[in-house]
């Protein structure tokens, strides 16, 4: 079977021999350098903007290596594709961050090889996870993120399918940096020159100029691939006129404005002298976006992630925004293992998911923290904060998902006095709840959060 990342969704397809082998013999062709190196065995993934391939190479007499080789696809921007080989080869092979042994290139086909590394699918095995494993987990995920951190790059698409993990052996990677964005302090030159003009700094504190308020969506070739989606999905607080989508559940209006503009606002007419009072806008906190306010251009602020994963200020387009919303998505993460539900997030647009937050994290919470980075937000109806603690215990005390029964080839669950789950310290918890700070400039940071009393006995 092949397993397939669509958003939120894992899809399984069971494709054909023949048609794999299709693949991999166009894949010989477009980049003919590959049959003097590898046997290629086997298609063992597919994205959006790649796909993975199983090879083998005999890397010394007798002795073969596996390797997986990743070939981007042929419109993938040249800077985007020697960003993502420079972020492998300046952080890669270190602390649980997958590292780049070649690479391959012939015409427009690059192909990257990378170490291969077995791992279980997180869904097969997050519920059956004891809380010491979960425990390691986390910690080497959150030493992944530092070491990326420290050398200024952004994930920005941090989630199961991206940190493999193989349980038999204790063995963890981050993978996939194809969306990385840098820091202004980055180690990564060619970051520098991806750097998304919205972002004003490493973290999430900054002014947001008047000219990135007006600013056009049209976006330099360079980030297009950064931006891109399979399907137009509504923008957080925008019109999409690309889509007919008329779902009505959401729970929450929001309204974006630009920071410290919360008096009336006057639209410009070219050629004509209006006083202001004509073009008023009155519609700030309302449930309602006026025509003047919808014939405004589009504030730009990076969006690239997967839906689920990413932090609020992604949602509600904060133009500043840092290493933080890689910290979220790993609180994401400590929440689905936590509760043993994954995915926790289904959400059809930006709005939705910002709703979802509000369910757990709190309505007034979430304004307070939106207030922080400049963003009105307004919830027609006031969403309690959850204990966490009791939010995770009572999932974690239903049956699994139908997705998440264990499979066959893994040991049946043991009692929660044998895991662990019957005594979860309040620390997993505090720890938890800084990860999902809504406020990103508060938020704690991967340095900090390895100092945790949850990790206290463990080597940094």
């Amino acid at each position: 079977p092949l397993e397939l990342e669509f958003g939120m969704n894992t899809i399984y397809f069971f494709i054909s021999p023949g048609n794999v082998q299709t693949d991999i013999e166009h894949l010989y062709e477009a980049v003919p350098d590959l049959a003097r190196v590898f046997c290629i065995i086997d298609k063992i993934g597919e994205g959006t903007f790649s796909s993975v391939y199983l090879a083998e190479a005999e890397v010394s007499a007798g002795v073969c290596q596996k390797f997986a080789l990743k070939h981007l696809i042929p419109t993938s921007h040249p800077l985007r594709i020697a960003a993502e080989i420079q972020c492998l080869i300046v952080a890669g092979n270190k602390e649980n961050v997958i590292g780049v042994t070649q690479c391959f290139r012939n015409e427009h086909h690059v192909v990257i090889v990378m170490p291969y590394m077995e791992h279980q699918p997180f869904a097969d095995i997050v519920g059956s996870l004891t809380f010491a494993e979960v425990r390691l987990y986390m910690h080497h995920l959150l030493k992944a993120l530092n070491h990326i951190h420290m050398f200024g790059i952004i994930h920005r698409d941090i989630k199961p399918s991206n940190f493999l993990y193989n349980r038999s052996q204790g063995t963890y990677a981050l993978v996939d940096f194809g969306l990385a964005q840098g820091t202004p302090d980055t180690a990564v030159e060619l970051l520098k020159v991806l750097k998304p003009k919205g972002l004003k700094g490493g973290g999430s504190r900054g002014t947001i100029e008047a000219s990135q308020w007006e600013q056009s969506t049209t976006f330099p070739v360079a980030q297009v691939s950064m931006t891109l989606c399979k399907f137009p999905r509504k923008v957080f607080g925008e019109r999409n006129v690309n889509s007919t989508n008329t779902h009505k559940s959401f729970t929450a209006t929001v309204e974006f404005v630009k920071k410290n503009d919360f008096s009336l606002r006057t639209l410009p007419v070219s050629g004509q002298k209006h006083k202001g009072l004509d073009h008023m806008c009155s519609c700030y906190r309302m449930d309602r976006i006026c025509n003047i306010c919808l014939s405004r251009k589009s504030q730009f602020a990076p969006r690239a992630g997967t839906p689920g994963f990413r932090a609020p200020e992604v949602l509600t387009k904060c133009p500043n925004q840092g290493t933080a919303i890689d910290i979220w998505s790993a609180g994401v993460i400590l929440l689905s293992l936590l509760s043993t539900r994954y995915p926790l997030f289904k959400a059809n647009d930006d709005l939705e998911a910002l709703t979802q937050i509000m369910a757990i994290r709190g309505s007034r919470e979430t304004i307070q923290a939106a207030k922080q980075f400049g963003k009105a937000v307004v919830c027609s109806h006031e969403l309690p904060h959850l204990d966490l603690r009791i939010f995770c215990e009572a999932l974690r005390g239903q049956q699994p998902c139908q997705h998440q029964a264990t499979p066959p080839s893994l040991p049946a669950p043991e009692e929660p006095s044998q895991t662990g789950w019957d005594n979860v310290p309040d620390e997993a918890y505090d720890l938890l709840d800084k990860l999902l700070d809504l406020n990103p400039d508060t938020r704690i940071s991967a340095s900090m959060a390895l100092r945790h009393p949850l990790f206290k006995d463990l080597h940094v």
